[in-house]
């Protein structure tokens, strides 16, 4: 084929985006459509606690117009990363949806699921033979970390998806995945230059995010061609140019010449950004750099706990001067209150102050300049909610009246601002495995189950 045409329907499935983007989309006659449902971005709880970070109602919209729109144009339609996290009942989620939005409309086809969960015995054989490195900043794995998990999944290239297309799939449902890999599995099996569809890919995933205005929750169209690709908005009021396809280009990457994925490496160095028409980009001259080894990056989650925190401002310079002494304070009398009967290894007690150094911290240059108003965020994680509450309870009350070096008044240091002032947040999960393991075989990790709907 002299081209291929993709529509990337959003950035992420659930943030909506303009059903006359998607029709616009699909007058391009395109060969498919894709959508990222899925991200490590909003932290590991999602994937621990099976759940997703977007509401049933925001990815049925987003969904049912969709797939809609496909079946009418006999297109397939390729979501990854389903549910957020990928994981097997993220996978469920999504495709109970999607089987409601069928029978609702009446429509017939062939579904591929692809699973992305890791057994854990997997990863432990492949931690025992020494096939595992840690990601960047990352210690390295210990099993005990791998048994600790409630789940593990790898994140699939293109392969499992191109398999799946390649046996009739009309909609493929995949766990976790590369957000390259929902738009570069179909060119790649076409015989497409690897470094220009993968290129493509990186600035697809998030929409029409690299548009003016930009808008994660719109379509983008993607036209792959020998020697180069092309990037257009699809709502007529967005445009493209050349340094916003190019700024999307370094979205996230820790080198700005550099893509790295599964299957290699994109060199950027000598691509050339032009400018077709108002609403169309021309990219070439990305290069390819096939991997060594092949590697799927794991991600695991395990249980902290429950959490419990409060919020609440301060508009009083003296107070906030004094903010180091009143935590130490809190911390004394918060062990004094509980007794014997609570070892402090139980808990996790954190006060972050926003307005001084809530972002970043110990990292914090203007640390010590002292700010007209701040907010405190006192948190606590603890092995039960019961707990958590309880040390919060303790933490918050002695905050409040707690005394300083030169006070004068006698009344509370925080203003709360709602009631009740304490939240019961729940199960806390952190990342338990980042890492990479070798694979000799991509597919094998992924299981294609085919059915028809």
């Amino acid at each position: 084929m002299e081209e291929l045409r993709i529509v990337a329907v959003n950035g992420m499935l659930g943030y909506g985006y303009e059903f006359s983007s998607l029709d616009n989309g699909v007058a391009q006659a395109p060969d498919l459509m894709g959508v990222d449902a899925g991200s490590t971005d909003p932290g590991p709880y999602y994937l621990g606690a099976g759940q997703s970070l977007v509401r049933d109602a925001q990815v049925r919209r987003d969904l049912s117009y969709a797939l809609r729109k496909a079946r009418e144009a006999g297109v397939p339609l390729v979501i990854g990363s389903a549910g957020m996290g990928g994981g097997n009942p993220h996978l469920a989620l999504v495709r109970g949806l999607l089987l409601e939005e069928a029978r609702a409309h009446g429509l017939h086809f062939k579904l591929a699921t692809i699973a992305s969960e890791i057994d854990r015995q997997v990863v432990l054989d492949a931690l025992r033979a020494g096939a595992i490195r840690p990601m960047p900043d990352v210690g390295e794995l210990s099993e005990s970390a791998v048994s600790g998990s409630v789940r593990i999944v790898g994140q699939m290239g293109t392969e499992p998806l191109a398999h799946a297309l390649a046996q009739g799939a009309d909609v493929v449902l995949a766990g976790r995945a590369c957000d390259t890999a929902i738009y570069a599995a179909l060119p790649i099996a076409r015989g497409y230059d690897p470094g220009l569809a993968l290129h493509m890919a990186k600035i697809m995933e998030c929409g029409a995010q690299c548009a003016l205005p930009l808008a994660p929750n719109d379509c983008l169209l993607g036209t792959i061609r020998r020697d180069h690709f092309l990037i257009r908005p699809l709502a007529p009021h967005r445009v493209v140019s050349p340094e916003s396809v190019a700024a999307h280009t370094m979205y996230e990457q820790s080198h700005p010449l550099m893509l790295y994925e599964p299957e290699g490496d994109v060199d950027m160095s000598e691509a050339r950004f032009e400018q077709v028409d108002r609403q169309t980009v021309r990219v070439s001259g990305s290069r390819f750099l096939p991997a060594r080894r092949l590697t799927v990056k794991l991600e695991g989650a395990r249980s902290l706990g429950f959490r419990a925190f409060t919020v609440a401002g301060i508009r009083d310079r003296t107070v906030i001067e004094n903010l180091p002494v009143i935590e130490e304070a809190v911390r004394a009398a918060v062990r004094r209150n509980l007794g014997v009967d609570v070892d402090e290894s139980g808990y996790a007690l954190d006060f972050r102050v926003y307005g001084r150094d809530g972002v970043l911290g110990a990292l914090e240059p203007e640390r010590h300049r002292v700010p007209h108003e701040v907010g405190l965020l006192i948190e606590v994680v603890a092995r039960t909610q019961e707990l958590a509450s309880h040390v919060l309870s303790l933490a918050r009350s002695s905050t409040l009246h707690c005394p300083f070096p030169g006070r004068k008044t006698t009344a509370g240091n925080l203003a709360f601002p709602f009631s009740p002032s304490d939240v019961a947040a729940g199960e806390v999960f952190e990342f338990s495995v980042y890492h990479l393991m070798d694979t000799p075989d991509p597919l094998a990790l992924f299981p294609v189950h085919m059915e028809t709907v």
